[in-house]
């Protein structure tokens, strides 16, 4: 209602002035019609009947210049100086605007000259003298029905426009409400995810959106909640496989003093498998209590640690399909978790093993590292294939970003946490036609959480 208000007051001065200005004409032809009266009897009348047509037009005189010659044609007593004189003839907007604000801001009565054009060329000009309180009132009068009427129509416009607004906008934004209300007693449940029926663009946006992010978070539940159930089978079997491996070990350890030199070769790294072995066993029987271990900092000269991963990686790679290249200082000695960074590698150059494999043609795995001033880098690439887009969207999400038929897509997920664990990242360089390469960032020192412990 107040808006149409507004836009009513933008209306009302406009007409309020057109009014006036009609009403003034209007006075100036009935003072033409009493002239025309005067001049068909050759100027002589009663005194009576002259006064009787002045009244009629409510002026008190009449001028009329007809070829050059101003003649006073009626006329009668003026109760009061005229103050103000007013030309009609081709006046402005602006100007009929001011002077009808002046008029009803005005409670004095005064006597004014008004000028106009006759009608129908009786004439050259034709003015007459009047009241403004005859005027002012009948302003008043037109503007409080003008004012009526804008409270009748805003009142309708209010009406309609809140019914409008209740069909369009409320009911839907309350159907959203509802919608997720009821979704969040069971957001398990794919049957309470919202359908968008909303007729408005955005409220149909806004329901589509919420839709998404519905069946995101359905999907996320039942995700998480079939992780929840793998998490308790993988700690049963890891429970199981530590024993078994337990066993294994003491029979590794036995192996060491054979006199067989080829057994004494690889007896170690026998060894150091089983070892590796027993401990992931641990480290996931621990993952499923909680988050990955702390990484237990040492010095160690990465070149070792490299050449022992790239070792082990030998003995899966069938002849000479699979050619590694180590670009390592052998005087590097860097600060993180040995065993930790051992997985996180044995991963990454696995997983080039198993892309070139793929492509039954022989190729290079390279490992370089060096050292900088925040800390060290270690870069890995290979001459595979290259990731398909979809693994390259969700590369480091469990269970996602795998693309060996049988991969669980966890590899490159514990990589990633892991160097996040020593505060450091793991990066996807590139990965085309030519081939993959990772970058892996060290920091000298660990990060600081939000309470200030270190991770």
């Amino acid at each position: 209602m107040l808006f149409v208000m507004l836009a009513e007051i933008l209306i009302f001065v406009p007409s309020v002035a057109r009014f006036r200005e009609d009403y003034i004409l209007s006075r100036l032809e009935r003072a033409q019609i009493a002239s025309l009266a005067l001049l068909a009897t050759d100027g002589m009348i009663e005194e009576n009947l002259e006064r009787e047509l002045l009244a009629n037009a409510e002026v008190y005189n009449v001028v009329l210049r007809r070829d050059e010659v101003r003649q006073l044609v009626l006329s009668s007593p003026i109760p009061a100086p005229i103050e103000q004189s007013y030309d009609l003839r081709d006046a402005p907007a602006w100007e009929l605007i001011r002077d009808a604000v002046a008029c009803l801001i005005d409670p004095e009565n005064r006597v004014i000259r008004v000028m106009g054009s006759p009608v129908r060329q009786a004439g050259l000009l034709i003015e007459a003298t009047m009241d403004t309180a005859p005027l002012r009132s009948a302003m008043i009068d037109y503007g409080l029905r003008i004012l009526g009427l804008s409270a009748l129509i805003s009142a309708v416009t209010a009406v309609l426009l809140f019914l409008a607004v209740q069909r369009l906008l409320v009911t839907p934004i309350r159907r959203v409400v509802n919608h997720m209300t009821v979704y969040a007693e069971a957001p398990e449940d794919a049957r309470r995810v919202i359908e968008p029926t909303a007729s408005v663009a955005e409220l149909r946006e806004a329901e589509e959106a919420l839709q998404s992010m519905q069946r995101q978070l359905t999907g996320a539940l039942r995700q998480k909640d079939r992780l929840a159930q793998l998490g308790g089978a993988v700690a049963k079997v890891s429970h199981d496989l530590r024993n078994i491996l337990t066993t294994a070990q003491l029979v590794a350890d036995r192996m060491e003093s054979s006199d067989d030199p080829m057994v004494k070769r690889a007896a170690p790294k026998l060894v150091g498998s089983i070892s590796r072995a027993v401990g992931l066993c641990e480290s996931t029987l621990a993952f499923g209590k909680a988050e990955e271990l702390p990484p237990m900092l040492a010095r160690f000269m990465l070149s070792s640690l490299v050449s022992d991963v790239v070792e082990s990686e030998k003995l899966a790679v069938d002849g000479d399909a699979v050619e590694f290249v180590i670009d390592v200082p052998g005087s590097l000695a860097i600060r993180a978790d040995h065993e930790q960074l051992h997985r996180v590698l044995t991963n990454l150059v696995r997983n080039a093993r198993q892309a070139i494999e793929a492509t039954a043609k022989p190729g290079t795995i390279e490992i370089g590292a060096g050292e900088e001033e925040e800390g060290w880098w270690i870069r890995l690439g290979d001459t595979g294939p290259g990731l398909p887009a979809r693994a390259r969207e969700h590369l480091f999400q469990p269970f996602q970003g795998g693309i060996r038929k049988g991969g669980t897509g966890l590899g490159l997920a514990i990589a990633a946490e892991l160097v996040r664990g020593h505060g450091g990242r793991l990066e996807l360089l590139k990965s085309d036609a030519e081939g993959t390469e990772f970058m892996l960032h060290l920091p000298r020192e660990l990060g600081t959480g939000v309470n200030g412990e270190a991770h």
